[in-house]
């Protein structure tokens, strides 16, 4: 019977790479810590929102974290419903009920009951009579409660700090992982055809590639920029342009390795098509030293991202962004909470992903041993 925790579906070499991964503490638990964050930044509308997650009004079931609802139907106006409006909450607090999220502030949420001018500092630091000066009726205010701190502060625009951190977390992540997958794709795919046929094939491809190299992809940003907002998949674009290059030259010389030895010879005397002596006996081989750069060139196309957004040629403003994040606590150094903030964030995720690289490095090194 085929159980979870069986390993016998996996080779002892790979169980034996699985072992010495697990092995390393501080790579194990940095792996742990990463996919709890990551999971947690999937699921940011549902712990970081302005709207509720559940409504009953008037014997109805809402969804507003799902479906936009026109005010009109809550005895408003408006073609979208504020739900953190007072006459809006009360309205549906008198005819049913809402369940919110933890933090009711999404990345765009402005909020205009600061107690002091923006950029504010976090809400635990100021006293409650400041802090609820700006509602209706003072600290007896409902809604001057926990659930509408700024625990990190507020930006600038007066935007909540933890939200935008939130949300910068997660379009960094998931920017990272598809320009890692589709770079990585590319390049050993070339790098693949490069080191397999050789000859001419691989001399015109590797001065094509110091062509491509030589452009400079910043300057052509910066022209893009000046003639149009860059949107997410736009940037994704540029960057895979230029990003796929990574991994040709690791593949590529594993496959000139590989390529002269007996079994390749042997399954070309055999007539086996060169497709699937490439993607069937040599990728395999390959594939391990691309795997150990796999979260580096992950972390790289997080710094890049970051970067840009730092300068202002990344994602369109507004955009929950780490890089904008720091851009702000660089702007407004009399707000420590912002550069505090986007440093330690940035700064531990990059070292979860070079503590999960190292290990993944260490353990398809044969070299290596790891003692319980």
């Amino acid at each position: 019977m085929f159980k979870m925790d069986d390993k016998s579906y996996l080779s002892p070499l790979s169980q034996r790479r699985l072992s010495n991964f697990k092995k390393n503490r501080r790579a194990y638990l940095s792996l742990k810590i990463f996919i709890c964050l990551f999971l947690m930044s999937l699921c940011s509308e549902l712990i970081i929102n302005d709207k509720p997650v559940i409504t009953y009004y008037k014997g109805e079931i809402l969804f507003p974290i799902i479906k936009d609802y026109p005010e009109e139907r809550f005895g408003g106006f408006l073609a979208i419903t504020d739900y953190r409006d007072p006459f809006i909450a009360d309205e549906i607090n008198s005819n049913g009920w809402m369940i919110w999220p933890l933090v009711r502030y999404n990345y765009q949420t402005i909020n205009y009951e600061l107690p002091l001018p923006a950029p504010s500092p976090p809400s635990y630091l100021i006293d409650k009579e400041t802090r609820c000066k700006n509602y209706i009726n003072g600290i007896d205010d409902t809604s001057c409660s926990i659930w509408n701190w700024n625990w990190l502060g507020s930006d600038d625009q007066g935007r909540d700090v933890l939200a935008r951190l939130v949300y910068g977390f997660r379009i960094s992540i998931l920017f990272g992982l598809i320009l890692t997958i589709l770079s990585s794709v590319i390049g050993i795919f070339v790098g693949a055809l490069q080191g397999f046929f050789g000859g001419y094939t691989d001399l015109f491809s590797q001065r094509l590639i110091e062509i491509w190299n030589s452009i400079p992809s910043l300057y052509l940003l910066i022209i893009i920029s000046a003639v149009i907002t860059p949107s997410f998949w736009l940037l994704l674009l540029i960057l895979l342009l230029f990003s796929w290059v990574s991994l040709v030259g690791v593949v590529r010389a594993e496959f000139l390795r590989a390529r002269n030895f007996e079994y390749v010879l042997a399954a070309k005397a055999l007539g086996i098509s060169n497709s699937k002596i490439m993607f069937k006996h040599l990728l395999p081989n390959a594939m391990v030293a691309a795997l150990t750069f796999l979260p580096f060139i992950l972390n790289g196309s997080i710094v890049t991202l970051t970067s840009l957004d730092f300068l202002g040629f990344g994602l369109p403003p507004g955009s929950a962004s780490l890089g904008e994040l720091l851009a702000q606590g660089k702007n407004n150094i009399h707000a420590p909470w912002l550069g505090l903030t986007s440093f330690f964030g940035i700064a531990i995720l990059l070292s979860l992903l070079i503590f999960i690289g190292e290990g993944v490095r260490d353990a398809f090194d044969p070299r290596k041993v790891f003692i319980e």
